[in-house]
């Protein structure tokens, strides 16, 4: 699963490395994204001009009724979504990118758990592949989204045995098209990432509290 992130690149460096054309966006630096909080999405309308949203993270259908047992899930097999009624409208027409410059999993090391930085060695933003969705609540309308998993790549595997789905920057004009909707050629673009460009690394275990924030949450600590 992918249950934290983090973006703390400038949002000026999202903004040119997805090409996003919304000059007025701004988003400060956050270090331990969690579930059931706003993160800023990359989304494209027709004629694929590209902008920022801010939006919920806990998918909720544009078809969900309020009850108190109401889903809200933050990840999507990548395998599965097309099918899944919870899942299928939006990765056939409602496709995201979630801008990120790292995420975190979890590893069990001598009966803990043991948080992991996972980022591009180059030090790149990455764009992660998502779902979107509009709901109707009682206070009105809430953007919502989910980050989709595939399989682990080898460093991953190591970690855990998911990990999110990382578009690659020469497909995201056709993730994110809304005209796009051939399942086969959709899972084309959803593999594991290459671990060859990725980097892991342990960090300090205040990642596990959500009200946790600061650079020093990324920083590397030895588990010696």
């Amino acid at each position: 699963m992918c249950g934290r992130f983090a973006i703390y690149s400038p949002i000026s460096r999202h903004r040119d490395h997805f090409n996003v054309s919304d000059d007025g966006f701004d988003f400060g630096p956050r270090y331990n994204l969690a579930p059931s909080q706003v993160a800023p999405i990359i989304h494209a309308d027709v004629a694929g001009t590209r902008t920022f949203l801010l939006a919920l993270w806990g998918l909720i259908p544009s078809w969900a009724k309020v009850t108190e047992d109401l889903l809200k899930p933050i990840n999507a097999k990548a395998e599965t979504a097309a099918i899944k009624p919870m899942f299928r409208h939006a990765f056939r027409q409602s496709r995201v990118l979630i801008p990120a410059d790292a995420f975190y999993e979890w590893r069990p090391v001598a009966g803990q758990k043991q948080p992991y930085l996972i980022h591009m060695k180059n030090d790149e933003p990455f764009g992660m592949g998502g779902l979107l969705e509009f709901w109707q609540g009682p206070a009105g309308e809430v953007a919502t989204f989910t980050i989709l998993t595939t399989t682990p790549n080898a460093l991953i595997a190591e970690i855990h045995n998911r990990m999110p789905v990382i578009i690659r920057p020469e497909h995201y004009a056709e993730w994110l098209d809304p005209g796009v909707n051939d399942v086969n050629r959709l899972h084309s673009l959803i593999g594991p990432h290459p671990e060859s460009e990725m980097e892991a690394y342990p960090v300090s275990k205040r990642v596990n509290s959500s009200v946790n924030e600061g650079v020093e949450l990324t920083q590397r600590i030895d588990l010696n």
